[in-house]
């Protein structure tokens, strides 16, 4: 995208204007706590690369990694289905893992499961690498039962009713993932 788009600038300002926050910044400093510690117990001892899935994920990384006290390689790759939009399409490869990968302890640190299916071709193209093990970490896990086959993440902070989110590093139509907590789509924008 490029230029000023008036018409999404305003419509996200709208949007957001009439959101409900789901979960504030003081809960979500919590589950990122309590991920830390569970993470902590899990991979401190084994040379864990920590890979952001970019852009989502990149809040998350950086939360979640300021409270990780021991020695990791962070890296991070950018795979999209949704490209600005509301609902995904095909997935893209923007970027790569720069790291060697193979037999490594690799934590994939993700924003949000939806449906999952991004994050399931990622973990595939991981583990094609050879790695010793791959773990997933999310900020939020969405409560439904579309999500791809066999797809569970390993750290969740918190869970959240199916309704279209952002902040904390998820984005409505590319704006807002600076914002502190979690917000909902209000009701009368549910099928933006």
């Amino acid at each position: 995208m490029s230029g000023f788009d008036r018409e999404r600038y305003e419509e996200a300002k709208a949007v957001y204007a009439h959101a409900d926050c789901v979960i504030a910044e003081d809960e979500i400093n919590r589950a990122y706590d309590r991920m830390a510690a569970e993470v902590t117990r899990d991979l401190a001892e084994l040379d864990p690369v920590v890979m952001c899935v970019m852009l989502g994920g990149l809040q998350a990384t950086a939360e979640l990694g300021k409270r990780l006290a021991f020695p990791f390689e962070l890296d991070y790759l950018h795979a999209t289905r949704y490209r600005g939009e509301t609902a995904g399409g095909e997935l893209v490869w923007k970027v790569s893992p720069g790291l060697r990968l193979a037999d490594r302890h690799v934590l994939i640190v993700d924003d949000i499961i939806d449906e999952g299916h991004t994050l399931a071709a990622i973990l595939e193209a991981i583990r094609g690498q050879g790695v010793a093990s791959v773990r997933t970490a999310t900020l939020l896990l969405k409560e439904h039962d579309r999500r791809a086959p066999g797809l569970n993440a390993d750290y969740v902070g918190c869970h959240v009713e199916d309704r279209y989110v952002f902040g904390a590093g998820m984005d409505y139509k590319g704006y807002f993932r600076q914002l502190t907590g979690v917000w909902a789509i209000g009701r009368e924008h549910d099928s933006a």
